[in-house]
């Protein structure tokens, strides 16, 4: 009878366990979802708060690495002129640690200047909620042409 009430417990436990991380990768989502929202309308106030203080951006040039200070002063002079840029979410994978407190994500990407793109990066929880403590844009090279991508990189002199 215990091992019976013992074993019903744990079921009920891994089904909660499932459902709070299910419920938290929804909230990631969203998250994510609200910050290309707010790049596409130049939100810099929404934007820019969805990134931990102490996050970094990768962007899609080798010299693209940003502290968060970094990156509003590259975002924001495109957002005070109400420029903004969208990225269409085509997939997205969310991936929680066992402590519900971190995740880490990739997403395919849509967008009008660089087509096909890859988001990748990590969020924490934080008592504000979810924040992107890293986030990485590249650009998908297929393989069929990848040789040819990077000779014309070794050409242009950078790594």
């Amino acid at each position: 009878m215990i091992n019976k009430c013992l074993y019903l417990i744990l079921i009920f436990i891994s089904f909660a366990s499932a459902a709070q991380a299910s419920k938290e990768e929804q909230i990631i989502s969203l998250t994510l979802d609200n910050f290309h929202q707010a790049a596409a309308e130049a939100n810099a106030k929404v934007y820019l708060n969805l990134l931990a203080d102490d996050a970094i951006f990768l962007g899609t040039d080798a010299s693209e690495r940003w502290s968060k200070k970094q990156f509003s002063d590259f975002v924001l002079p495109y957002f005070n002129l109400g420029k903004g840029w969208l990225y269409e979410v085509k997939a997205r994978n969310v991936s929680l640690l066992e402590s519900n407190s971190v995740a880490f994500f990739d997403e395919i990407l849509e967008n009008k200047n660089y087509g096909r793109c890859r988001g990748s990066g990590v969020l924490i929880k934080t008592s504000q909620g979810w924040k992107i403590s890293q986030y990485t844009l590249s650009i998908m090279v297929p393989n069929e042409v990848a040789k040819e991508v990077v000779e014309q990189i070794k050409s242009y002199g950078r790594p």
